[in-house]
């Protein structure tokens, strides 16, 4: 017994030791608060000196690490955590509110995103004599798990290569191919093979999703969606719910609404042409769903908004 908490004591001072050489490396790499896009395909960075406020994100099929501070987010009635000692894995593309709950200048939030492939995936599945998965709990597709040493190393290495851009184009490949490898025989693993999966009810649930992304502005009738993915409009909207936590007409609702509310921040357009572009026919039922969904009307948010970035730039 006394062997084995010994043990046990130097494998947690070896984690540690790496996430902090990890925190290092992307410290290196973001001198300021933002997000920085790395020249490793997929591969992204993360920096915040203070906590934020919360915010709607679409968060695409990917592992995010922080190495330093900690992230809530929420999805639906869910809420995962994430933090140095724990990372969040997405399988499917789910709109969330996000909010960076620990960070300050002295220790700033530190994460990473990385992009995963489907593809990827999928001939890693078909390539390797996996183990099999263990027990999922939840068909959500989303979930948060305690990080490894092998997987801290592994995302090391793949900065590293940072430094030596002629390697990028063909070592970078085989560690994110690792970096897979790691999450399909971890805790995680039989949530990512079910969404690889062809003809699964979750890779049904996924083309349903990029149908919904790739036409949210169009009018939806949710029989002809199922009709498309080749599942009843029941068990659509069931599955749908319990990947998203959201049914499949609340989905491209939050896509419209994030959309128009980039359109008026970035592209300054008003509300009414935002509203206009993104589906909708009535202003007014434009204005109520946005207040509901963020808080406060169009003009005002967008007001607030703006302000916002001006004191973070000042």
């Amino acid at each position: 017994m006394q062997k084995a908490t010994k043990n046990q004591i130097i494998e947690n001072d070896t984690l540690q030791v790496a996430i902090e050489a990890l925190a290092k490396s992307i410290a290196r790499w973001t001198d300021k608060p933002d997000r920085i896009m790395t020249a490793i395909s997929g591969l992204s960075f993360f920096r915040r000196d203070e906590p934020t406020q919360p915010a709607s994100a679409m968060y695409e099929p990917s592992i995010c690490l922080t190495t330093q501070g900690a992230k809530r987010v929420l999805l639906g009635d869910d809420t995962y955590v994430y933090d140095a000692h724990h990372f969040l894995v997405t399988s499917v593309d789910l709109p969330t509110v996000v909010q960076i709950i620990e960070a300050s200048r002295e220790k700033p939030f530190l994460g990473l995103i990385l992009k995963l492939d489907q593809r990827e995936i999928s001939q890693l599945m078909v390539d390797s004599n996996l183990p099999p998965p263990r027990p999922q709990q939840t068909s959500r597709g989303m979930a948060t798990s305690v990080v490894t040493f092998p997987l801290i190393a592994a995302f090391h290495r793949l900065i590293d290569l940072l430094d030596e851009p002629r390697d990028i184009p063909i070592l970078a490949p085989t560690i994110q191919r690792e970096i897979c490898y790691r999450l399909l025989v971890g805790d995680q693993g039989a949530r990512l093979r079910q969404m690889a999966s062809a003809g699964s009810q979750s890779q049904q649930i996924a083309k349903a999703i990029y149908w919904l992304k790739s036409n949210y502005a169009q009018p939806l009738r949710i029989d002809d969606l199922a009709a498309q993915v080749n599942m009843s409009t029941s068990t659509l909207h069931h599955h749908f719910r319990q990947v998203t936590a959201m049914s499949p007409l609340q989905y491209p609702k939050w896509l419209r609404l994030n959309e128009a509310r980039r359109l008026m921040l970035t592209e300054k357009q008003d509300a009414a042409a935002a509203a206009f572009q993104v589906g909708y026919e009535s202003p007014s039922q434009f204005s109520r769903e946005y207040s509901r969904l963020f808080g406060s009307p169009p003009l005002r948010d967008i007001t607030t908004l703006r302000q916002m970035t001006v004191n973070d730039t000042a």
